[in-house]
């Protein structure tokens, strides 16, 4: 049961990360024919583009990607419920509980991107189009960073200390509302 539960989850929580980044690249503004973003939004069109129609944008918001990734979270955990619970017995219990997923799966997304572009910087010898989305993702946590803490000696730390705040404020909202 265990592994059928890991399967699911993983799968579900794969093109919501997808899903989420998506919305990301958009606040951000991210090159649309980096190969990364081109990815991103071929893999969500066909749900996204329909809803568009349907649900407009709040500014540079796009609501429509927002109200998916809720939905893949509620799918999710629809999914679990029905296979191994006793169903939906509080529809909007499961609604709170999928907003509270996409917002845990991004705090996920930010921390594996923050990762991979420390990565990145240790290990590449030239400019990627991958390296270059993560840039623009990032930057926007990590320049104000920069500006309290300059890079030490060639060493930038703006990226642990974004981990670590990341870290804290995962921990804050758990321990807040007794999440996760």
């Amino acid at each position: 049961m265990s592994a059928s539960v890991f399967l699911i989850s993983t799968i579900f929580n794969l093109y919501l990360m997808v899903v989420i980044l998506r919305l990301w690249l958009q606040l951000v503004h991210a090159d649309f024919y980096n190969p990364l973003s081109q990815f991103v939004v071929k893999a969500t069109h066909p749900l996204v583009g329909p809803m568009r129609r349907i649900i407009p944008s709040l500014g540079r918001f796009d609501t429509a990607t927002f109200v998916l990734a809720v939905i893949v979270a509620f799918a999710k955990l629809a999914t679990l419920s029905f296979m191994f619970g006793s169903g939906l017995s509080n529809p909007l219990a499961v609604f709170l509980l999928a907003v509270i997923d996409v917002v845990k799966e991004t705090f996920s997304l930010i921390f594996w991107v923050l990762i991979l572009r420390a990565i990145l910087s240790w290990v590449s010898q030239g400019a990627s189009p991958i390296e270059y989305v993560l840039h623009q993702l990032t930057e926007p946590f990590l320049a104000p960073i920069r500006k309290i803490i300059p890079p030490i000696g060639g060493l930038d730390l703006s990226v642990l200390v974004a981990i670590v705040a990341l870290q804290f404020i995962q921990l804050l909202i758990q321990d807040t509302f007794g999440l996760y």
